[in-house]
């Protein structure tokens, strides 16, 4: 991590333990806001970084697809092997060759770039201001948020029109994202990353009674999790599920049941995973090799063979 500007230790994935050995997420500190008067919407102007293994980054680009923000938001994809320097530029299959915006190695770079006492870790997403050298924002709630309506005044009129965060249901999407949250899109982290037995097992329950949770609302035959619209929910939801089985469920020890074993769920992701705009944010390979390089948790750096997807 970065310690006053400067790389001080190996990359590691535990951020912080609370008293119980839990694991703790580092809170985002970059929270502008396009729209504001240093931020004005502007085509070509902000780049997003992101990387196919992370399911928060992997949010953002789910939205600047739905929204058709392609033209207007150019993206770099990051090296899913994580490094003891953490996010690296360049050199996979699938990634991006270099960082156009100023030629770094790591993702480290940006953020003393954008702040030279910067302490922290270098996470992923980031949306980038090119005018300014300098981070929007790093927390994927909020650009996603931004990407859905910030842009409007630059989309044509059918994407103006595309609204994921519509106003009838922005308290049913900010309740249900904030209560998934700790149980399962952080759950996992806090089943595979605990450092003792009692906070492994909190995780592990917390995510089983909501996934069964889960499979009980989607039993209604809903398409989508407030009904027949696609929403900001949908996004919290799936970029979860779809890495549940073939990396949370064996590396990360979440292993009571596989999502492909919640009839209604499987169906879900399914159903979600044929979206053209979402598919093309998954990258399985980038996913298991990027997990799997996590050398604390698996320090021969093997990627299993399998599981089989049905999405594929």
């Amino acid at each position: 991590m970065l310690v006053n500007g400067e790389w001080s230790a190996d990359w590691d994935p535990v951020q912080a333990k609370d008293s119980k050995g839990g694991f703790k997420r580092q809170d985002s500190e970059f929270r502008n806001w396009i729209g504001d008067e240093q931020f004005p919407a502007e085509k070509g102007r902000y780049r997003l970084y992101a990387a196919y293994i992370c399911p928060w980054a992997c949010r953002t680009l789910a939205l600047r697809n739905l929204k058709g923000l392609q033209d207007i938001i150019p993206v770099t994809i990051i090296n899913p092997i994580m490094t003891d320097f953490g996010w690296q530029f360049g050199g996979y299959p699938g990634a991006s060759a270099e960082d156009p915006e100023m030629n770094a190695q790591y993702m480290h770079e940006l953020y003393t770039k954008a702040n030279g006492n910067y302490t922290g870790r270098a996470t992923v997403p980031v949306l980038w201001d090119a005018k300014a050298k300098t981070i929007v924002n790093n927390e994927s709630s909020e650009i996603i948020k931004m990407l859905n309506s910030a842009f409007d005044d630059l989309l044509p009129e059918n994407h103006q029109a595309l609204d994921f965060y519509p106003e009838a249901l922005k308290d049913d999407i900010d309740r249900f994202n904030a209560d998934i949250y700790p149980s399962v899109n952080n759950g996992v982290y806090r089943a595979g990353f605990a450092t003792t037995q009692e906070a492994y097992e909190e995780a592990f329950a917390d995510i089983f009674a909501k996934l069964d949770d889960l499979e009980d609302r989607f039993s209604d035959g809903r398409k989508f999790v407030h009904g027949e619209r696609l929403t900001l929910s949908d996004i919290h939801l799936f970029v979860t599920l779809i890495r549940f089985d073939v990396a949370y469920y064996g590396l990360f020890k979440t292993n009571l049941r596989r999502i492909e074993d919640y009839p209604h769920l499987q169906a879900y992701t399914k159903r979600m995973y044929s979206e053209p705009s979402v598919v093309d944010t998954v990258n399985f390979d980038h996913i298991k090799s990027g997990y799997y390089s996590i050398k604390k948790l698996n320090p021969t750096g093997i990627v299993p063979k399998g599981p089989s997807l049905q999405f594929e």
